[in-house]
């Protein structure tokens, strides 16, 4: 069956991509820069790519004519006055395109939408659902609430809060009820609505089994993670200022948090269990979804992507159980590096870092950093590293922990195990295309608030240095021949 995914390198798409390919589908994949979705997938040589951003229909690719089944999963969590217009453009021109082809069905996950007075985001939803349903192909459209899974921004924003305050002082919007759904239901229920008669021309809402409020949310999550938390309701609160909390005790920038805000006083509860006639299944519960997506975090929270298990070739039945690096809130610093020799000479280079060969580039002030470490408590550079020449999952390499380490892709990931205001991850990545070779370094910061964004900001000046630096020793550094 060939399907056409549009939303691929998005955090529900990225997810359903290794489902559709474990049965053997035809994916085709509606992206608007090829090299981005090369760049960030290890399965990218088993789809097929096409080119085109949805808000400049001339920009599209044709799509081929025996496309089966279209997945639409492009949503906008953007804050500006055009908006909704913005998405209803999009989905307008998903639809022309997708007429000329043969599709049977277009799959739409939404929001749920069964309470009046709608936030503006989930009445675009809804403006949606209407351009969608008026397409050549039978709309099926799934609407959800929260979604609990690993790296999704409402899991990022409960953990914030669960894990930084002790005692909160929280707008009444947390006693406003909704009906969490784990990730991995949701990607079972995209899946069992494929061509399925049941489904086609319906719209379905989809849930787990508890009904909670955001502030249940927020103890049950505290009692999984074993913290004892106070609520304290403040009901004068305002949507903005209610944003403006958000956006410093969280992770999240405030745009997003602008929208979640404005969408949460709406509850967002099933009105009917109609699904349950189309797939057949039984949904974790909140607990069972927050436990699930700990379910590969030690120390806390090592955190390391979903499609790490593909890395080989192939599919393996666990990949939804991984933990994705936040992307929402977080602060990057990129460095890419062209070099002419071997790969493997560099990646022999990345696998050596730390420890007895050092950083390769201002080794002082990483000792300082250590030293700093330690007074407050922390691991510093004590721990060095077990071997010299070899590195695998799980490893330490002084106060970072070894995530990934992975020779066929070229890749190795970091986790920050220092004390910091946030958290941190360094990513180093051979990239190999058009005959040129580049070492990408990646640098993610996920700030604790205000302190975590001024702890960025204030370490920034030695980041044009110190990695700059690195990665540069890294593609140049010889272990030069010892003297007869």
């Amino acid at each position: 069956m060939k399907v056409l995914l549009a939303g691929a390198n998005g955090y529900i798409g990225t997810r359903l991509i290794p489902v559709l390919l474990e049965q053997d589908h035809n994916l085709v994949c509606l992206v608007r820069d090829k090299r981005r979705f090369h760049e960030q997938s290890d399965f990218s040589e088993k789809v097929e790519l096409l080119k085109g951003d949805l808000l400049k229909k001339e920009s599209i690719d044709n799509f081929p004519k025996d496309i089966d089944v279209a997945y639409y999963l492009v949503h906008s969590m953007a804050n500006d006055k055009d908006f909704a217009d913005k998405e209803a453009q999009s989905a307008q021109n998903f639809v022309d395109c997708l007429d000329k082809t043969h599709c049977k069905q277009i799959i739409f996950l939404s929001g749920i939408t069964n309470d009046s007075g709608l936030s503006k985001h989930l009445q675009s939803r809804r403006n949606v659902e209407d351009v969608l349903s008026k397409g050549k192909a039978k709309l099926t459209v799934l609407r959800a609430a929260i979604i609990i899974g690993s790296g999704s921004a409402s899991f990022e924003i409960i953990r914030d809060l669960s894990e930084k305050l002790p005692v909160m002082t929280v707008p009444r919007w947390v006693h406003t009820k909704c009906q969490p759904i784990a990730i991995r239901d949701v990607l079972a229920y995209l899946d069992g609505v494929m061509l399925n008669k049941k489904a086609l021309g319906k719209t379905f809402d989809i849930g787990g089994p508890d009904v909670l409020s955001f502030k249940d949310m927020i103890l049950t999550y505290a009692d999984v993670r074993h913290l004892k938390r106070y609520i304290i309701t403040i009901p004068f609160l305002s949507p903005k200022i209610s944003s403006y909390w958000l956006y410093f005790v969280t992770s999240v920038s405030y745009p997003l948090a602008q929208s979640l805000v404005d969408s949460m006083k709406n509850e967002t509860i099933m009105k009917n269990h109609d699904i349950d006639d189309v797939v057949k299944r039984d949904c974790l519960t909140y607990r069972e979804a927050l436990k699930l997506a700990f379910k590969k975090i030690e120390q806390n929270s090592i955190v390391s992507s979903w499609r790490d298990a593909l890395n080989n070739g192939y599919l393996t039945s666990d990949f939804m159980d991984q933990i994705k690096v936040p992307q929402n809130g977080t602060l990057e610093y990129k460095v890419n590096t062209p070099f002419k020799r071997e790969s493997k000479e560099v990646l022999d280079n990345i696998m050596a870092i730390g420890g007895a060969r050092g950083w390769y580039y201002w080794n002082w002030i990483w000792s300082i950093r250590g030293f700093l470490d330690r007074l407050v408590g922390g691991v510093g550079l004590r721990r060095g590293r077990t071997s010299n020449s070899t590195i695998s999952a799980g490893d330490v390499i002084d106060f970072w922990r070894v995530l990934l380490m992975d020779k066929a892709a070229k890749r190795l990931l970091l986790y920050a195990e220092m004390k910091l205001p946030g958290e941190a991850w360094l990513e180093f990545k051979i990239i190999e295309r058009n005959g040129r070779k580049n070492l990408s370094q990646i640098a993610t910061f996920r700030p604790n608030g205000l302190w975590g964004r001024l702890y960025w900001y204030a370490m920034f000046p030695f980041h044009l240095f110190i990695f700059k630096g690195m990665a540069q020793q890294i593609v140049n550094y010889q272990i030069l021949p010892a003297k007869k």
